[in-house]
């Protein structure tokens, strides 16, 4: 039976006995119905580690848990990999975070962009970004990732490209260039992708004037979330750990 990785924003360390706080409560306690003896993973995010843990009381209000041992893990890649995504219809935006997760991105950072049509008050916008930040959470429990990827506030693309550094940075464009030349070694990495209308050629020229390189990744034209999901498998292909 696979043991299931919950993740907690509390302090954790060996040899110690918790009450689990109640999201994790809820889920394990609930949702998953676990009862006194079972065996948990515990992660909050805070490093390359995670805690194996076993129940010592479960009901649908309070979990009590025994961290036994700590485990060091090593599956974040050598490649910092930042995707800023422009803000899309539906669920793409939590597509592409979800997978982008799995896929070992460090950072993520919903844009604004010319041909944005996406429309959300600040209400609306923080509900958004709390529910992103639990895709987030539910996509290292699920792939095994200990550290939480960085979820940034909303920006508009101008003023993120003005601030954004890393040893390569792509802006995709259907119209641009496939065969630009690459450096060996490369540490970070940091892709703009445009919404479903794409980036216009002012917001391309910008970005190019910032230093990004106008990236065309093949020949067919790729819907948001697969462009963005294709960019960072080719940078973990060429620089990370695939």
């Amino acid at each position: 039976m696979r043991i299931p990785r919950i993740y907690t924003p509390q302090p954790l360390s060996e040899n110690t006995q918790i009450d689990l706080n109640d999201n994790a409560a809820h889920h394990v306690g609930k949702v998953l119905r676990m009862q006194a003896g079972r065996k948990l993973v515990l992660f909050n995010g805070q490093g390359p580690y995670h805690f194996n843990a076993v129940i010592e009381h479960a009901d649908k209000k309070r979990v009590s848990v025994s961290i036994i041992e700590k485990i060091d893990t090593n599956n974040e890649s050598p490649l910092h990999t930042h995707v800023a995504q422009a803000l899309s219809k539906g669920d793409k935006m939590e597509l592409v975070i979800q997978k982008a997760v799995e896929l070992g991105v460090n950072e993520i950072t919903p844009l604004w962009t010319e041909h944005c049509d996406v429309k959300l008050n600040a209400e609306r916008m923080e509900k958004k970004l709390k529910q992103w930040h639990g895709i987030i959470i539910s996509a290292c429990e699920q792939c095994g990732r200990d550290l939480l990827p960085t979820l940034n506030p909303v920006v508009k693309f101008q003023d993120w490209i003005a601030h954004v550094n890393a040893d390569e940075k792509w802006v995709l464009d259907p119209r641009g260039n496939a065969e630009q030349t690459s450096p060996e070694t490369v540490t970070s990495a940091v892709i703009a992708i445009g919404p479903e209308g794409g980036l216009s050629q002012d917001e391309i020229k910008q970005a190019c004037e910032q230093g990004f390189k106008a990236k065309l990744i093949g020949p067919r034209v790729l819907r948001t979330e697969t462009a963005a999901l294709t960019a960072v498998t080719l940078l973990q292909s060429q620089w990370g750990d695939f």
